[in-house]
């Protein structure tokens, strides 16, 4: 069996996904973005080349009919200038907009929203020699001179069987007006791109499902990585252990120097413990000292027992007190009355001097 740290047996991590995204190592298909942008470009010429195409047509023969004279004023030479380019420019929009469009929204399908700006600073080991000899002969790279020439033969392929298909067409138009020539050739080049753009799309998505396949299969994890995520993330165990122990003690000891100060212990019996104070020349209500379940309940009540705390069972009372009230706090006006009848009978059971509380359960 085979169950070694170096087997890659558990999925990869969020942590680990996030630190391999923020480095720039995502899952990405050059080829996807070629072949869409060259599909989306072939269909944009299809339907608005006419348009474009006549637009260029009627600035060239506006500035055919209207002779000036290129030496005159440098302003007005500007400005023609700065005319035609703009009118070309906005005939072109449809064209270079749908392509723009088209480049973002294939880049934001397949990495979402990513900014890197450590990828802006040189890197000089990527004009190394040497690098650079290993990243030309390594595997990954020999797998896609594979793939980069089974595209080309597909389309060489395709231009061949497309140009075949049409050859008696092309044959005939040996007597056609320039007119009908033009019209073919458009329409044969732009059915010949769509169909390799299609194809080539259809490569390139099989390739980003075969770069998304091999980018889970690098993200997976060994146990050792397992190991040392958990660490950096949530801590070494043993640390986590002596910082829990150092808890414990400074708990114990804040125990051991708060409860003795207390008046009485509200217990559940067994499960809470509550320490409670009250002086009323120096308090409006009395105070929690401390509170606690459990082991930490039984700690409570030895250490009452120790000191001569007196111990008062009173179940609705401790649970209601352990819920609402935190260590240091005063108890609410809710139960003003259930823990001044509590202070009432440890007085009176002790024969000590009952305080004023008539002004507290008011």
């Amino acid at each position: 069996m085979a169950d070694s740290a170096g087997d890659k047996k558990h999925e990869a991590t969020e942590y680990r996904r996030r630190k391999a995204r923020e480095e720039g190592n995502v899952a990405r298909s050059q080829d996807l973005g070629s072949a869409a942008l060259l599909l989306v470009g072939v269909i944009l010429l299809d339907t608005t080349g006419p348009g474009i195409f006549q637009a260029l047509s009627e600035i060239l023969r506006e500035q055919l009919r209207e002779p000036y004279d290129w030496a005159t004023d440098p302003r007005t030479w500007m400005n023609r200038m700065l005319l035609i380019a703009s009118k070309s420019s906005l005939a072109l929009l449809p064209l270079f907009g749908g392509v723009l469009l088209t480049s973002i929204l294939v880049h934001y399908a397949q990495v979402g929203s990513l900014w890197l700006p450590d990828k802006l600073i040189p890197d000089w080991n990527r004009i190394n020699p040497l690098s650079g000899l290993q990243r030309i002969f390594s595997i990954l790279n020999a797998s896609r001179l594979g793939f980069g020439l089974i595209k080309i033969g597909l389309v060489v392929g395709l231009l061949a069987m497309g140009v075949w298909s049409r050859w008696d067409e092309i044959l005939a138009l040996g007597g056609a007006s320039l007119e009908t020539v033009s019209q073919f050739v458009w329409q044969t080049m732009i059915s010949l791109c769509r169909t390799v753009a299609v194809a080539l799309l259809i490569l390139s998505v099989v390739d980003y499902a075969i770069q998304r396949w091999k980018y889970e299969q690098d993200l997976r994890m060994t146990d050792e990585e397992m190991r040392e995520e958990y660490k950096m993330t949530q801590g070494d165990p043993h640390t986590k252990a002596r910082r829990r122990r150092v808890q414990r003690e400074l708990a114990n000891q804040r125990l051991n120097s708060d409860v003795p100060k207390a008046d009485v212990v509200v217990t559940n019996p067994t499960e809470l413990a509550i320490a409670l104070k009250y002086d009323p020349l120096t308090m409006k209500a009395p105070i929690v000292l401390a509170k606690g379940a459990n082991l930490v309940a039984a700690r409570i009540r030895k250490i009452a027992l120790q000191h001569g705390i007196p111990i008062v069972e009173r179940k609705p009372l401790a649970q209601a007190l352990f819920k609402q009230v935190d260590i240091g706090k005063p108890i609410p006006v809710t139960e003003y009355a259930a823990v001044a009848e509590v202070l009432k009978y440890v007085y009176q059971v002790q024969g000590r001097k009952l305080p004023d509380l008539e002004r507290m359960a008011s």
